[in-house]
């Protein structure tokens, strides 16, 4: 009996060994099966209809809530003041106010009142929570979000426009409130960014590379996809942690970074296009900027608009702008057609930069209907 005691003590150790085999196993796949449940989610959390979770907005109103016509809320996008108020007053006058509202995003403390604006619509309308803008950086997004935000508290406004200080509208109010009313899409310039390098790899996996889209800041919504921006605690944060601008030296071009990220420029289209949501747009902007074609290769690293002035801004070249019927993007290779519910439009109901001059030309020249030159001289004076 004693020698069969160590084969025993063997017996017991094996069994006590498989059990613990079993258990490790177990523990493993129970492990993995976590895992994949976690890696599943996240996938369809980032990359599927409800990419965003959306933070609570129970004290948001609900649209059937409201009564009565639905509004264009016009979001203005300034540095401090409105240059243009004029034009946009006249824009606004013998309007139906039921049908509009403003909003403006400007330098924290500024106040649109008399002694600062020439036009009563603006009176009052800056927002209170306003925040210092960085060109380029997550300020001026945060500041677009701040302006959907505000304005989503009204639940009449359906259409959310974005402008800045420089645009100016190529028609009357009743033309555009009919083509942007008509149609269910958003209007957003999106398309693949291949030849610029501005993806950043530390965005990866909250932002796949195959989501990141490149696009123009002015952008027209339904107000659907106005609450998937403001609901937005994703994206963004990667875009201010990770999307910032570097100070270029034009001059030294080996100084050049390849990820100096334009967070405004690829923002909306990047969050969007990760929500699945690209069959729901006019993948194309309302807002007609003009490009200085003509410039060298290392000016074109810094490339800005073309500022309208008086001489340039007469008749004949708004027809033409107003007259573009199609847009053509290279990285894709695709036309976009314009159309409003399948019927053909004019591309563009904006434009900019407008100078001061530039804005009286189209007053004087009659875009709105008659206009007195020597009223806008004495407010002025």
């Amino acid at each position: 009996m004693a020698k069969k005691a160590p084969q025993a003590q063997l017996l017991t150790l094996r069994i006590a060994f498989l059990h613990g085999l079993t258990l490790v196993i177990l523990v493993s796949v129970g492990l993995c099966v976590c895992v994949l449940y976690r890696l599943h989610y996240t996938q369809e959390t980032l990359g599927g209809s409800s990419m965003v979770p959306p933070r609570s907005s129970t004290s948001r109103p609900l649209v059937q809530d409201f009564e009565g016509p639905p509004k264009i809320a016009f979001l203005f996008l300034v540095r401090r003041n409105l240059p243009l108020d004029f034009l946009w007053g006249s824009f606004f006058e013998n309007t139906d106010s039921a049908n509009f509202s403003i909003y403006i995003h400007s330098e924290p403390g500024f106040v649109f009142d008399e002694s600062t604006c020439r036009s009563s619509f603006f009176y009052g309308r800056q927002l209170s929570n306003s925040i210092k803008v960085k060109w380029g950086e997550s300020s001026m997004i945060q500041a677009e979000r701040l302006l959907l935000e505000a304005a989503l508290e009204d639940p009449a406004n359906q259409r959310f426009v974005l402008l800045s200080d420089s645009c100016v509208p190529l028609y009357n109010f009743s033309y555009i409130y009919n083509y942007v009313m008509a149609s269910p899409r958003s209007f957003v310039d999106s398309f693949l960014d291949a030849k610029e390098k501005r993806y950043n790899p530390k965005m990866s996996p909250v932002i796949p590379k195959e989501k990141w889209r490149k696009g123009s800041q002015w952008i027209t919504l339904v107000r659907k996809h106005a609450e998937v921006i403001v609901d937005d605690e994703v994206v963004f944060p990667v875009f201010k942690e990770v999307c910032k601008v570097c100070m270029r030296n034009l001059n030294s071009p080996l100084k050049l970074k390849r990820h100096d990220c334009i967070s405004d420029e690829h923002y909306v289209q990047t969050l969007l296009a990760m929500s699945n949501v690209e069959g729901e747009l006019e993948r194309r902007t309302l807002t007609y900027t003009e490009w200085n074609q003509s410039a060298t290769k290392m000016e074109r690293r810094s490339w800005h608009p073309v500022t309208f002035t008086y001489a340039s801004a007469g008749p004949q070249r708004i027809k033409g702008i107003k007259g573009i019927s199609h847009v053509y993007y290279e990285t894709e290779f695709r036309t976009e057609w314009c159309r409003v519910n399948s019927t053909s439009a004019p591309c563009f109901l904006f434009a900019r930069k407008f100078s001061e001059g530039a804005a009286m030309r189209l007053l004087s020249d009659g875009i709105f209907g008659s206009f007195d030159a020597r009223s806008l001289i004495e407010m002025t004076a």
